[in-house]
């Protein structure tokens, strides 16, 4: 079994500044842990999902709620892990953004965008935490 420890741990306020600031650390941490550009676009594109996720459907935009926001990695992979304060969601039936029924919706394509980069996506408590794996 593979282990891993936090290694970088956070918590914002429920606020879009809070964005901007996850940015700057997920570049920090792709500094100090020397993750390759290849993969770094899809790291900081995903992250900023889960959190614009966490802040707009978890905690609904209640800056008296955080959003806890950790970083960890193991041998193989480089782990991300976001959880609001909400209630959860089904995260097995969110509709297809790619339907047509769906394609002109301007909300609900930030689970497939997370999804489609990262290597693996899992959920817990609910989906009130979302942890985005991606392979070294």
């Amino acid at each position: 079994m593979m282990t891993s420890s936090t290694i970088k741990h956070y918590s914002f306020d429920s606020t879009i500044d809070s964005l901007a600031r996850v940015e700057q650390i997920v570049e920090s941490i792709k500094e100090e842990f020397a993750i390759p550009e290849e993969i770094y676009g899809n790291i900081l594109v995903a992250t900023s999902e889960g959190m614009n996720n966490a802040i707009k459907h978890g905690n609904l935009f209640d800056s008296s709620k955080t959003v806890e926001f950790s970083f960890d990695v193991t041998e193989k992979e480089y782990i991300f892990t976001i959880s609001d304060k909400g209630a959860g969601f089904d995260y097995n039936n969110v509709p297809d953004p790619t339907h047509p029924d769906n394609i002109e919706k301007v909300d609900g394509r930030g689970i497939f965008i997370m999804k489609s980069l990262t290597d693996e996506v899992e959920f817990e408590r609910e989906g009130a935490t979302v942890i985005l794996k991606f392979n070294k």
